[in-house]
């Protein structure tokens, strides 16, 4: 059974994560324990919040996330979480996020659109990884967010439409690293299946 670190820095719904990921056959603790975290299989970067906020309370760890990206393991950005993976954030003000993938976080710009933007939409895979194994692009997942990410094409996994079009899952250049906008535990079936596959890269 796969062992799966969920970081705990303090924001994050780790419940709801800690049960899908048990749901799709792995062996799930919640630690910021740097031994813990680098002797996982897989690693979950959650977050709820605001950047800044992350960015303080994951300070301590900074460190032990980078060396146990470099060890080639899988790690897993959601929400905050995929955005603090970025280089720099717009939010509050400008405050520079982890830097392991390429591009920044912005604000939705101003429209007819309801912001955050919460709720069911589809996601358009624009790329083979094993993360969308088996989903079909189309596909419904959930979102809650007022900031999005703005990355390269070749680090994009894939889109969603909202105003304007968005990353709603990046990965780093040496494809162990991705993040959702979206929450996988909270969408449904095809939520599970994302985790599953996630598991499996472990």
């Amino acid at each position: 059974m796969k062992k799966i670190v969920i970081i705990d820095y303090g924001l994050g719904n780790l419940r709801s994560v800690y049960k899908g990921l048990e749901h799709a056959g792995a062996s799930v603790s919640i630690s910021s324990d740097p031994e813990q975290i680098l002797e996982a299989d897989g690693v979950i970067l959650p977050g709820v919040g605001a950047f800044m906020d992350a960015m303080k309370n994951i300070e301590s760890i900074k460190d032990t996330i980078k060396k146990y990206i470099d060890s080639g393991k899988p790690m897993l950005g959601i929400c905050l979480g995929e955005q603090i993976l970025m280089e720099r954030s717009e939010e509050g003000r400008l405050t520079e996020g982890l830097g392991i993938i390429r591009g920044n976080v912005f604000r939705f710009p101003h429209s007819d659109l309801k912001v955050p933007h919460m709720g069911w939409n589809s996601i358009q895979i624009t790329r083979d990884h094993p993360l969308f194994e088996g989903i079909p692009s189309g596909s419904y997942v959930y979102f809650v967010h007022s900031y999005y990410v703005h990355t390269m094409q070749e680090n994009i996994l894939a889109e969603c439409e909202y105003g304007k079009k968005f990353a709603a899952a990046v990965v780093n250049d040496s494809g162990n690293v991705m993040g959702t906008q979206f929450h996988p535990e909270k969408s449904g079936d095809i939520g599970l299946k994302i985790l599953r596959n996630f598991v499996c890269m472990c």
